[in-house]
Parts: C-alpha cells; sequence; structure tokens
C-alpha cells in the first residue's frame, strides 16, 4: 500500500523541508521576542503577548494575500508558460505594497486604541510602543513575501530558509542586546524586542528581493517583470485567490488571537500562560504550514500538467507527512508540557496555567495539521471559496462561541477557552478533507467523461 506513495514522499519532503524552516521563522519572531521578554516579569510577557496577537491577525491577511500567487505560478510552471510567472510576480507585488502601506498604517494607529479592549492598564501601556514597531515592519515583510512566494511557486525554496535562519539570528541577538542594554546599549525593555523584529524583516525584506532579480535561474521567467502596464484582469485573478486565503487564515488566527483578549478578561498570568502555550502551538503549526504550502505546489504543478493521478497520491502523501509530524510533536507536548513553559518564565503560577494548556494542545495538534495540509491542496486546485466558508463555519460559528460559553459564561476559565478552540480546529479538519475527496473525485469523473 505504502509503495505507490514512495516517490511523492521523497519529492513533497525535497519541497517541504526549506518551506517548513522559512515558515518556522514567522513564528520564530515571536518565540524569540516571548523568551527574551518572558524572563523580565509576567506584565512585560503579556504585552508581548497582546501585541503578537494583534499583529498576527494582520500578518495572516499579508500571508493570505501573498498565497494569491503561489498556486498560479504552480499552475503556470506546470503548463511551461515561462512568460507568465514574470508578469504575476510584477502583479503581486503591486498588489502586496499597496497592502503593506495600508496595513502597516491601520496597525499603527490602531496601537492607540488598546486600552479600549479592557485589558490590564500596565500590559496595555507596554503593549503600544511594541505594537507600532511591529506595524513599521509590515512593510518589508510584504516585500519578503512577495519574492519568497514567487520563487517558493517555481520550486525553489532553500533560499528562502537560508533568509529566514539569519534573519532570526539577527532578531535574538538585537532583541537580547535591547532588552537587557548589553555591552553599553540602552535597556529597553517590550521596546527593544519590537526594534529586534523590525531590523530582521527590513534585511530579510532585501536579501529575499536581491535574490530573485539577480539569480540565473530565475532569468527566463522574469521577462514580463519588467512590463509597464498593469491588466485589471490579472489583478483580479491573484485576488481571486489571495482574498480567500487571506480570509481562511484571518478566520483562524483571529480566534486565537481573540481568545487571548479573553484570557486577558480572567488576568495577567492566564494571559502570559496563553501566549506560551500559543506560542508553543504556534511553532508546530507553522511547520504543517510549511507541508501545506508544498502541497499546494505540488498540488498546482500536477493540475496544470492535467495529472490527475499524480495530483490525488501527491495529496494524500502530504497528509501521512503532516500526520506523522503532528504526531510527534503531540507527544512531545505530552511529556514536557510541564517543562516547557521553563523556556519562557519561572513563575510557577504561570507555569502551572499553560502546563494544562499545553496537553489541550497536544490533543489538538493531529487535526491543526490535517487542516492546513487540506487548505494547501484546494488551494492549489484554485478552490478556495468553499474551504473560506468552512473556516469561518469552524472558527467563528462553532469554536469562538464554544470558547465564550465555557471558558467566560460558564467560568471554567482559560481550559475552557482552549476547549472551544480543540472544537473549531476538529470541525475544519474533518470538512476540508471530505472537500478534498469530493473535489479529486469530481475531477476524475469530469476527466472520464
Amino acid at each position: 500500500m505504502w509503495t505507490k506513495y514512495q516517490t511523492y514522499y521523497k519529492d513533497n519532503f525535497k519541497l517541504a523541508y526549506p518551506v517548513v524552516i522559512s515558515q518556522l521563522g514567522h513564528t520564530m519572531v515571536a518565540l524569540s521576542d516571548t523568551i527574551i521578554i518572558g524572563h523580565t516579569g509576567d506584565v512585560p510577557l503579556a504585552a508581548v503577548a497582546l501585541g503578537s496577537s494583534i499583529f498576527s491577525i494582520c500578518m495572516v491577511i499579508g500571508i493570505g494575500m501573498s498565497y494569491g500567487l503561489t498556486p498560479l505560478i504552480a499552475q503556470e510552471y506546470g503548463r511551461q508558460n515561462k512568460n507568465a510567472c514574470g508578469d504575476l510576480l510584477r502583479h503581486s507585488l503591486v498588489i502586496n505594497l499597496v497592502m503593506g502601506v495600508v496595513m502597516s498604517t491601520l496597525i499603527y494607529v490602531g496601537s492607540n486604541y488598546l486600552y479600549k479592549l479592557d485589558q490590564v492598564p500596565a500590559v496595555a501601556v507596554q503593549a503600544k510602543p511594541f505594537l507600532k514597531l511591529l506595524g513599521v515592519s509590515y512593510f518589508p515583510l510584504m516585500v519578503f513575501l512577495s519574492f519568497k512566494q514567487f520563487a517558493e511557486g517555481l520550486g525553489f525554496t532553500k533560499q528562502a530558509m537560508h533568509i529566514s535562519i539569519i534573519g532570526n539570528i539577527v532578531n535574538i541577538v538585537v532583541g537580547i542586546a535591547l532588552v537587557y542594554g548589553i555591552g553599553g546599549l540602552p535597556r529597553l525593555g517590550v521596546i527593544g524586542v519590537g526594534i529586534g523584529t523590525l531590523t530582521d524583516r527590513i534585511l530579510m525584506a532585501v536579501a529575499m528581493c536581491w535574490y530573485v532579480l539577480t539569480a540565473h535561474r530565475f532569468k527566463p521567467y522574469l521577462k514580463a517583470f519588467a512590463a509597464k502596464y498593469l491588466s485589471w484582469q490579472t489583478i483580479k485573478k491573484i485576488l481571486g485567490i489571495g482574498t480567500p486565503v487571506a480570509l481562511q487564515y484571518v478566520f483562524e488566527i483571529s480566534a486565537f488571537s481573540s481568545a487571548i483578549i479573553m484570557a486577558g478578561w480572567i488576568g495577567a498570568r492566564e494571559q502570559a500562560a496563553h501566549q506560551i502555550a500559543i506560542n508553543l502551538a504556534s511553532i508546530t503549526y507553522m511547520m504543517a504550514s510549511g507541508i501545506s504550502a508544498a502541497a499546494g505546489i505540488k498540488s498546482g504543478n500536477h493540475f496544470g500538467a492535467k495529472q490527475l493521478r499524480e495530483l490525488r497520491l501527491s495529496a494524500i502523501a502530504s497528509y501521512h507527512m503532516v500526520l506523522i509530524m503532528m504526531g510527534t510533536t503531540a507527544l512531545i507536548f505530552l511529556v514536557g508540557c510541564r517543562v516547557l513553559p521553563l523556556m519562557y518564565i519561572n513563575d510557577p503560577a504561570v507555569v502551572e496555567i499553560a502546563a494544562h494548556l499545553i496537553l489541550i494542545a497536544a490533543f489538538f495538534q493531529l487535526f491543526d495539521g490535517t487542516q492546513v495540509v487540506g487548505l494547501g491542496i484546494l488551494r492549489g486546485l484554485g478552490d478556495v471559496k468553499i474551504p473560506t466558508v468552512i473556516t469561518l463555519l469552524a472558527y467563528w460559528v462553532l469554536g469562538l462561541p464554544v470558547a465564550y460559553l465555557l471558558g467566560i459564561y460558564w467560568g471554567y476559565g482559560i481550559q475552557g477557552i482552549w476547549w472551544g478552540l480543540l472544537l473549531g480546529l476538529l470541525t475544519a479538519s474533518v470538512l476540508l478533507f471530505l472537500r478534498f475527496q469530493h473535489k479529486t473525485t469530481q475531477l476524475n469523473a469530469f476527466t472520464a467523461v
């Protein structure tokens, strides 16, 4: 049974592991910020949690919009239409630059109104300048994503991985130096980790842009990149995929980010514990998201080349890979639930709360992995509207309301909130797999006719 998937395991792994590492780069920024600031106290940690959670909603909108390029590039690559690839990059870059300006402005201005979220005043005060710096970093992030998604759509995934690794090292070094005032630098606390993140994203944007525009391997695909005029039809094509994908990310991530606001209604310790657990869960999610991105690229390649049997085998192989990976992380969470929080903070009360949340996170690892891979595969087929409805139903019609009822209304606290989130992931996982089965069966039936 497994032998028919062996080729696809190898091909998907070669494409996926650099994407997994580069995707981890987004989460590692938040992880680094959390660990660096965590040992200064629960209020600074809660401030970073609040700022990061709000920014993450905005960040996934940008990531989703940039993903509108990748399946289109993958499909044109499958058709060997090189000129179309450069044209798509040009239009996607314009869309992402506009998005960068708009979202940077909204985040920067919106940071002045954190007090309206009914948070602990000391937390809101420290989160404000941190969120402003994250807002400024949004523009270079969009530049980086534009060129990253182009390269990955063509199957070149390693360079973004290398850039992400170097960028995270820069973030850690700058963050530690400015948070603790090392080497005669000012001791800036929460603001220090914000400056580290901004520096990291500027350098990553410059490096990724330079790589794509100068590497010899991309020259055949960039002939149409320098054209002067934009096509509204091409813009609509990219937005037709990018907008629903952005909404898919928004519905999921905003549910988890809304949960941290609810955690703030309970207390600063619960909010800090939520940040620790969600940060760990975000790492495994972004690893699964890397497999999802690779699955989307392969699905797009096979779909563009009309290789429907290979498409389905490759997709099933991606499901197998994510189940193995997320099963492993679930075991790590179960065994290390009381040890992992110590990386962030030494407060025994926060560690105890976080340990219980990490146990719940262990339960939803498989669902989290399979739902994001399902989204990636369907994205490669250009199927984005129904999956968007599924994510809305799973997280905002079921998951978040149940989280509020269990955690706040019925008084089960932060654990009740997390059980509601688990329900959302379970629902999304099952419905997206059923959609994948229906879509591939439909394609095969259409081809047979």
